[in-house]
């Protein structure tokens, strides 16, 4: 099937407008910046997945159904990364062996579980979300992460 005007794909794939429609078997799961925060949608689930509350907020403020500590990154990863993008492949990988164990893996399984039903929005403070942690944690909660 070839791309239609306007349309970008790879190969014989198409580029989809609605992410949604070409992943359906894929859980619904979205990283946002919560100071760039649009704001809720109907039917999502919000969950702030940082260790540390987003610097001059107010838990009144942010728009969250609840705060999993437990699913970021341990302090020490977190300091040994400093978010520099060129250390992001193995950030990733060690993030991912942190998931795999507790209380890493329950706060997963609890994120997958309401992933599995609604829009589940993943808030974070991270200024670069592309090379965060709650980018890394997207992929392994909609089963899209490699080790």
């Amino acid at each position: 099937m070839e791309p239609r005007d306007g349309e970008r794909g790879r190969g014989s794939f198409p580029r989809f407008a609605n992410p949604v429609s070409a992943t359906a078997s894929r859980p619904n799961v979205e990283v946002v910046r919560v100071y760039n925060d649009p704001g809720r949608r109907p039917d999502e689930h919000r969950v702030l997945v940082d260790r540390l509350w987003p610097r001059g907020l107010t838990k009144a403020s942010v728009d969250c159904d609840e705060w999993i500590k437990d699913v970021a990154p341990s302090t020490e990863l977190r300091r040994w990364y400093g978010h520099d993008p060129a250390l992001s492949t193995e950030f990733a990988h060690r993030y991912q062996t942190e998931l795999a164990c507790e209380p890493g893996a329950s706060a997963v399984v609890r994120l997958r579980d309401l992933a599995a039903g609604q829009r589940l929005v993943l808030l974070t403070a991270t200024r670069d979300v592309e090379h965060s942690g709650a980018s890394v944690l997207r992929k392994v909660v909609a089963g899209s992460a490699t080790k």
